[in-house]
């Protein structure tokens, strides 16, 4: 089968790593693959992208004069799917993120209606952004409709959870009795387990004995600042000699064209610097393949800081790492973590997490087991053997 893939921005966020897993996969099972996109950067993205046929679409801006980026966003992917729709030949589309070009597909069917379209949905966007002033409530009616109408129009929608599914259904009321595949996003075991960490790689890891990970993008939504004071509680939690043990590292995706990225990045480096010791913590920008997984196999912890996130793919990747995961208890970790074995599912506070990092730190015994217990739920659960096996039955059913 011929299948584009149409994704606005192919960064290094949970998104983009469930379309390249997605890219691959279906690469793999012997398809023919594109991914046509409206931003693509080799320095910022994920390794596996460079073997993959890719088509940058850069026809229309981000943003207005620093506004607008959701009508943008439409209209750049509406534009990729209208390239797609003249120079491209596919039997599937794999569109997520931008419901909108659904929309340009739908009127292609009109004269060639040899193809399907399969929409993976994250998240209703509509829930993800702020409505401030009447003008902005406005436009964000018309977006919010288009979104919704535009959804109902793929031949198959998928999210990536059972908790998404319900929000999906609660928000857009049209689409209460339509079918929605629940398929979670997976692990590619294999290139994990051959990553290999140099000696370049190991001077950006902290040797401490006691090392807490974040890993988030640095956006307001993704809360990194409850890892800091946390770590922060910790201190209160121990005993001086096992604190000074301790050390946090806050790694994650930071696009130097992104002005959230920008101002939060400054703002928790900030915070850190009048709380912290600067010898316990270190901030790490779009970390490479190698530096996540060094990260991650290091950890005493990962600091899953997020509330009602939607999957989370950053705790699978730690518990195969052998990392145990402290999680926010709503969302995509109730479906991942389980609670006591693999990680802890908490209240989303800094005394709770502290309570759990001590714990960790002072009950050797507690954390080998977690430890162990993570890379077996992964294998059974999330493997990419059988993400790559749903995907490929669900791009060849009529």
């Amino acid at each position: 089968m011929r299948v584009v893939f149409l994704h606005p921005d192919l960064g290094i966020g949970g998104a983009e790593r469930l379309v390249v897993d997605a890219a691959v996969a279906l690469d793999r099972k012997g398809h023919q693959v594109k991914v046509v996109t409206n931003h693509y950067d080799e320095k910022h993205c994920f390794k596996e992208t460079r073997d993959l046929d890719i088509k940058q679409i850069k026809w229309f801006p981000r943003t207005i004069f620093g506004h607008m980026w959701a009508l943008c966003a439409y209209i750049r992917l509406c534009l990729a799917a209208i390239y797609v729709c003249f120079n491209e030949n596919f039997d599937v589309v794999f569109c997520d993120q931008v419901s909108a070009a659904l929309l340009v597909f739908k009127i292609y069917s009109l004269f060639n209606s040899n193809f399907r379209t399969i929409f993976y949905c994250h998240f209703p966007d509509m829930l993800l952004t702020k409505r401030e002033s009447s003008m902005k409530k406005l436009y964000r009616s018309v977006i919010d409709r288009i979104e919704e109408w535009s959804t109902g129009m793929a031949d198959v929608i998928c999210v990536n959870s059972e908790f998404t599914a319900s929000v999906v259904r609660d928000t857009f009321k049209s689409l209460q009795n339509h079918q929605l595949r629940v398929i979670h996003p997976s692990l590619n075991t294999k290139f994990f387990d051959s990553i290999k960490v140099g000696s370049d790689v190991d001077d950006l890891i902290s040797h401490a004995e006691y090392t807490f990970v974040s890993l988030n993008r640095f956006e307001v939504k993704k809360n990194v600042k409850l890892a800091i004071e946390a770590f922060i509680e910790l201190k209160d939690l121990l005993p001086e000699e096992l604190y000074k043990k301790c050390h946090l590292t806050i790694a994650g995706g930071y696009d130097s064209i992104n002005a959230e990225n920008i101002r939060y990045f400054g703002e928790l480096k900030k915070y850190a610097e009048e709380h912290l010791e600067e010898a316990q913590c270190r901030f790490i920008r779009s970390p490479s393949d190698e530096v996540k997984v060094a990260l991650l196999r290091s950890s005493r912890a990962v600091l899953y800081t997020p509330d009602r996130e939607h999957f989370g793919i950053v705790p699978v990747e730690a518990m195969y790492c052998a990392s145990p995961v402290i999680a926010v208890n709503t969302g995509g970790p109730l479906e991942t973590i389980k609670n006591n074995e693999t990680g802890f599912l908490v209240n989303q506070t800094a005394v709770e997490f502290a309570k759990c990092m001590a714990k960790l730190v002072e009950n050797q015994d507690l954390y080998l087991k977690m430890k162990k217990k993570g890379p077996e739920r992964v294998r059974k659960l999330f493997s990419f053997e059988a993400f790559s096996a749903r995907l490929d039955r669900l791009v060849k059913e009529e």
